[in-house]
C-alpha cells in the first residue's frame, strides 16, 4: 500500500490556476480551495451559467471562460483568446460511461473529450504554463486498452466502461510522454496525474443513463465512495506537492478507493513508452495540434 503524502496548500498569491470543468464536482472543489489560498482561478467550463454560479460561491479572484472540450474549434478559440501566464493547468473535466455519441469533430465522446480535448488544450497553452500540468485520470485506466485500429469505436460493439477506460489510460500515457518531452527540453514545467479513487460526483449521481454499466457504477459508488472534498485531494496534491514529474497521485486506502493522497499504483500498460509515443503522434494527427516549438 502506498504511503500518504504530507502536503499543504501554500500561499498562491500572484499565481493563476486554470481548471477545466470547474463548475461542478472535483473541479469545483479544487477551484474553491485554490482560490481560497490566493490563486486567481480560471473556471474553463462548457456551461457558462453553471460556471458563474459556482464562481459566486468561491472566495478570492475568479473568472469564467467558455470551453467545450468536445469541440476542437472551441479549444482553439479558448487558447487564442487566453494570453495570460498559467502557473497550474489542471485538466479535470471529463465525461463517464455515456451512451455512444460523437463529438463535433467525429470522435467517440469519451476519447474525444477526456483525452483529445485536453491534449489539444495543453499543447496550445504550454508556452504560457510556468509550473505544472495536472491531468485527472482514473483507477479505471486499468480496464482500458488503446486500440489503434478502432480508437473511435466504429468497428466494435460499443462498451461505455471499456471506452472510458481507454480514455483514462490515454490520460496517463499523455502525461508520461508530455513529461518525457518536457525533460528532454530541460523545462522547469512538470506534468503530473491524479485519480480521485471513488468519489460521489455528478458523473455518477446526476447521470440519466440506464445502461447496466451506469447502474452498477452508481450502486457501487453509493456504498463505497468518498466525498467530493476528499476526492479532490489527490488533484490538489498533484498540483502543489513537491513531486517529480510523471508522478501519479491517488488515495492510499484499500484498493485506492479512498483515503489520504499518496503515490498511486498504475498498470503496466500505462508505462509503455512506445504506446505513449504512438498515441501522441496519433493525437497530433487527429487534433492538428502538436508539441510547441518554444
Amino acid at each position: 500500500m502506498a504511503s500518504p503524502i504530507d502536503f499543504g496548500i501554500p500561499d498562491l498569491t500572484d499565481r493563476t490556476a486554470l481548471i477545466t470543468g470547474a463548475n461542478s464536482g472535483l473541479g469545483r472543489v479544487a477551484a474553491r480551495v485554490l482560490a481560497g489560498r490566493g490563486a486567481h482561478v480560471v473556471l474553463a467550463v462548457r456551461n457558462r451559467a453553471k460556471g458563474e454560479t459556482a464562481a459566486e460561491t468561491m472566495p478570492g479572484s475568479t473568472e469564467v471562460r467558455d470551453l467545450d472540450l468536445a469541440d476542437l474549434s472551441s479549444v482553439r478559440d479558448f487558447a487564442a483568446n487566453f494570453t495570460d501566464p498559467v502557473d497550474l493547468l489542471i485538466n479535470n473535466a471529463g465525461i463517464m460511461i455515456p451512451p455512444l455519441y460523437r463529438t463535433v469533430d467525429g470522435f467517440e465522446s469519451q476519447f474525444g473529450t477526456n483525452h483529445l480535448g485536453h491534449f489539444a488544450l495543453t499543447n496550445l497553452l504550454l508556452p504560457q504554463v510556468r509550473e505544472r500540468v495536472v491531468t485527472v485520470s482514473s483507477i479505471a485506466h486499468r480496464f482500458g486498452t488503446i486500440d489503434f485500429d478502432d480508437l473511435q469505436w466504429e468497428r466494435r460493439g460499443y462498451r461505455p466502461m471499456a471506452a472510458y477506460g481507454q480514455s483514462k489510460l490515454a490520460n496517463l500515457l499523455f502525461v508520461s510522454e508530455l513529461q518525457r518531452r518536457l525533460s528532454e527540453r530541460s523545462s522547469s514545467v512538470i506534468a503530473t496525474a491524479a485519480h480521485p479513487g471513488l468519489a460521489a460526483t455528478n458523473l455518477f449521481v446526476s447521470s440519466d443513463d440506464k445502461s447496466l454499466d451506469a447502474r452498477v457504477s452508481r450502486a457501487f459508488t453509493s456504498v463505497f465512495a468518498q466525498s467530493e472534498q476528499d476526492g479532490a485531494r489527490p488533484t490538489l496534491c498533484a498540483a502543489v506537492a513537491d513531486l517529480p514529474g510523471g508522478s501519479f497521485v491517488g488515495p492510499t486506502g484499500p484498493f485506492e478507493i479512498r483515503g489520504k493522497p499518496g503515490l498511486a499504483s498504475r498498470s503496466a500498460k500505462s508505462t509503455d513508452t512506445e504506446v505513449a509515443r504512438r498515441l501522441w503522434d496519433v493525437s497530433e494527427e487527429l487534433t492538428g495540434v502538436g508539441f510547441p516549438e518554444v
